[in-house]
């Protein structure tokens, strides 16, 4: 009989023992899938300006087709910034050929001529480099929220083994609870024979 009661209080513990391994398990697993989201969460923005930052800087590069290549370009130059530039630089040229006396000159033409573009261009080039950047940062977002995914797999799946490993030491703990058991009994009935047997 005290065999018996030893082998029930080895399984309880047993069991005990591994609920509360597998219970801190599947809070180590929830609390890493909240970080992971959070994560996650927090880089959204990044990867959406990087996603918008690629969409626009292959537009302007024509890799999405001509239209949407008119359309970037027609938005720098309809943009306040382009505008600002070309009236500024303009008058300034127009000044200066006043008071030189050359505004009605070839040079002060050819001057106004190559201004506009050479603005466009260099706000094109501009914007590329810009959206490049976004693209860069939304890039680095992505691969920290790949990172943190793939650091996360990692953990869980060593958390998976050791809620394996809690519940095989609960059944070998019970099963050699249950052998002593056994062996007890066996045992005593041993004795109870031998002490029968003259």
């Amino acid at each position: 009989g005290g065999g018996l009661l030893q082998a029930k209080a080895a399984k309880s513990a047993a069991a005990k023992a591994s609920d509360a391994q597998l219970q801190g398990t599947e809070l180590s697993i929830a609390e890493q899938r909240r970080q992971f989201n959070l994560v996650r969460q927090l880089s959204a923005p990044y990867v959406a300006a990087g996603n918008k930052g690629l969409y626009g800087s292959m537009s302007l590069l024509g890799l999405n087709g001509k239209a949407e290549q008119a359309a970037g370009i027609q938005g720098i130059e309809s943009g306040a910034e382009f505008g600002s530039l070309v009236r500024n630089g303009e008058q300034a040229i127009l000044s200066n050929a006043s008071a030189t006396g050359g505004l009605r000159g070839g040079n002060t033409e050819a001057a106004l001529a190559q201004f506009r573009p050479e603005i466009l261009s260099s706000l094109i080039n501009k914007q590329i480099g810009n959206l490049g950047g976004l693209a860069a940062n939304g890039q680095n977002a992505a691969m920290g929220v790949g990172t943190a995914a793939q650091n996360m797999g990692n953990n869980i799946s060593g958390l998976y083994g050791d809620a394996a490993a809690a519940r095989a030491g609960n059944a070998l703990a019970s099963g050699q609870a249950t052998s002593n058991a056994i062996g007890g009994i066996v045992g005593s009935l041993r004795q109870v024979m031998g002490s029968i047997q003259p």
